[in-house]
């Protein structure tokens, strides 16, 4: 396994790995993400074969300090349970830490097994009860 950060100018490797994403990733999305400080994302190759990718944004407070928010890990089906995701999550951590960020946080459900395995392997544990609230930001509607 290989594991590769993208940066400006892999826009076309990031649109070439678009089926390890929910949505197909187009050439302007890979550019803006890839092209904002603080964003991160590393794909996980099998063979030459994207398996599996993590992304991350840093999150700056002005009394807290910079921490790592765990946006999204994506596995292809055929390539779970050989670590990669145990392996994308650390080295997302350890982004973290050459970045200066004093932590890392990540939100998933409480029923998505695989997922909490995957982060607890890589270090990860969970604090206390937490509640989760969001809100849906639609366009005003002009008249």
């Amino acid at each position: 396994m290989e594991l590769r950060w993208m940066g400006p100018g892999d826009e076309g490797l990031l649109v070439a790995a678009s089926g390890l994403f929910d949505d197909e990733v187009g050439a302007d999305g890979a550019r803006a993400f890839l092209g904002r400080a603080g964003h991160h994302l590393c794909v996980a190759y099998v063979e030459g074969r994207p398996a599996g990718f993590v992304s991350g944004v840093e999150m700056t407070h002005p009394d807290k300090g910079t921490e790592m928010f765990l946006y999204e890990l994506g596995v292809e089906d055929e390539f779970r349970r050989r670590g990669i995701g145990t392996a994308l999550t650390a080295a997302l951590a350890d982004r973290a830490r050459e970045h200066g960020c004093y932590g890392m946080w990540v939100l998933t459900d409480d029923d998505n097994e695989a997922a909490l395995r995957t982060y607890r392997s890589a270090g990860a544990s969970a604090p206390e009860a937490q509640v989760l609230l969001d809100w849906q930001i639609l366009p005003r509607q002009s008249g």
